[in-house]
């Protein structure tokens, strides 16, 4: 599986996004149902209250209606609501009798109501086209004092109804708005608050890695503190475990050099003799091949299971110091020099072991062919990176011996001290530490840069 891959497999999404996207759904859906629901109920309260009104309206026009000398309709006083005596105010009403003149209100100036809605003497309403438009309208019929039959038609317009439905929405809505807003922002302080141990757990496992602690730290609510402990007793059996395989990789060094030297020792005296010597040649050949794997495959081993112990730190530049101390000792006749570029104090989550055989492997190379010195810079690079370089001013290197620096074995003259195994072992410890290593020359000596990337560390 890809790197890409796996970082896609982990990161499946925000659980503070999730938490967040419900919330929203939930307040959205909530006030939605509410504010349908409020309006619904209003427009029914109105729409009854309306009903009760106007029947009561078209009750009291029959019960004012009388019959004037010459038989025509006319009131005995005016309806109690003054808006049916306003012009076009959207209150009328009407009397209408067979073969008589139709009696109106003040404020019909214009049209008519229809009097077939008044059909029996049981009040019936529908919506009706009024003088200003849809109206409300009801009518009833009741004999008259000379058995004529009298068509009581009362209206209002579906505008007022609609009006007061609308004025409750407006004065509803940003109040309900308001309300998710509340809601939403109290939902977002909650799971803030909930998800708070995540964030102090996700802080602990960051200073895990930058190497600030060797364990999982604080107090946890009982969901987490499970979790905590589990990964905690993992982290420490990790570390035992990788103890106990250097430990055994030391005495597996040892179990394995000793034999082999008796080898060693016993084929250079057969070389002495003329008859055995070129067994004794094949013997120390392959001796020395295996003295050669033994050491890198040792070397990778303890490089492979070092920067993976939980909480392992290296400050810089005080882990050079014993380094630089004895590479002066070991190479008396050159200058060791440190430049640190305000970079003192930092601090890189990979093991100090490691790290330090790493720089000692680079310093010993550089020593080995530099003429007189050997500088070693550190350089922080935008808060998320350090680089390691170390420079010798020798002879450099061409491009065809730098790509093949890295392989196991590989040496360019014989006459300098070593086995080959050095930029092998220090290109495996770079790669388990997540680093880059790379060599640079320009004819006048060899860089050695070694780059971290603290955020993939």
């Amino acid at each position: 599986m890809s790197k890409n891959a796996s970082e896609t497999n982990q990161h499946s999404g925000s659980l503070r996004l999730r938490f967040l996207l419900a919330v929203m759904l939930w307040v959205v859906l909530g006030t939605g149902v509410i504010w349908y629901s409020a309006t619904r109920v209003f427009e029914s309260h109105v729409e009854q209250s309306y009903h009760e009104e106007l029947e009561v309206h078209v009750r009291e026009l029959a019960r004012l209606t009388r019959m004037d000398k010459d038989g025509q309709p006319e009131l005995s006083r005016p309806l109690s609501d003054p808006r049916y005596e306003v012009p076009l105010s959207g209150f009328y009403w009407q009397v209408t009798t067979p073969g008589k003149r139709t009696l109106k209100s003040e404020s019909m100036t214009r049209g008519e109501l229809d009097a077939s809605i008044a059909h029996s003497p049981e009040i019936a309403h529908k919506v009706e086209t009024g003088p200003t438009g849809p109206a409300i309208t009801y009518g009833v019929i009741e004999p008259g004092p000379n058995g004529e039959q009298l068509h009581f038609v009362i209206a209002t317009d579906q505008s007022e109804l609609d009006r007061l439905i609308d004025s409750f929405t407006r004065e509803l809505t940003p109040w309900l708005v308001a309300l998710g807003a509340l809601l939403l922002a109290t939902g977002m302080a909650i799971i803030g608050f909930g998800l708070r141990p995540l964030d102090r757990l996700g802080a602990a496992v960051a200073q895990l890695r930058r190497g600030q602690s060797a364990g999982l730290e604080g107090t946890y609510p009982a969901e987490i503190a499970p979790l905590v402990t589990d990964l905690n007793a993992f982290i420490r059996q990790n570390g035992e475990m990788i103890t106990r395989a250097r430990v055994q990789a030391g005495n597996l060094a040892h179990s394995l050099r000793t034999p082999l030297a008796v080898v060693t020792d016993e084929a250079e005296r057969l070389a002495a003799k003329p008859d055995c010597a070129p067994s004794a040649k094949i013997l120390l050949d392959q001796a020395h091949m295996m003295e050669q794997q033994i050491g890198y495959q040792l070397a990778r081993a303890r490089s492979v299971v070092g920067p993976r112990v939980p909480g392992a730190a290296s400050q810089l530049p005080d882990l050079l110091v014993p380094i630089l101390n004895a590479m002066r000792r070991l190479h008396p006749e050159k200058q060791f020099e440190i430049s640190s570029e305000q970079c003192d104090g930092a601090v890189l989550p990979v093991d100090p072991v490691d790290l330090s055989e790493l720089l000692s492997i680079l310093l010993d190379n550089a020593g080995k062919w530099a003429r007189n010195r050997v500088t070693v810079s550190l350089q922080c690079t935008d808060g998320e990176g350090f680089d390691i370089s170390i420079a010798d001013d020798g002879p450099g290197m061409s491009e065809e011996q730098i790509a093949a620096a890295f392989e196991v074995g590989a040496r360019f003259d014989a006459d300098k001290p070593g086995s080959g195994l050095g930029l092998a072992i220090a290109r495996d410890i770079c790669d388990a530490m997540g680093a880059r290593i790379a060599l640079n020359s320009d004819g006048k000596g060899l860089c050695a840069d070694v780059s971290f990337s603290t955020a993939g560390l």
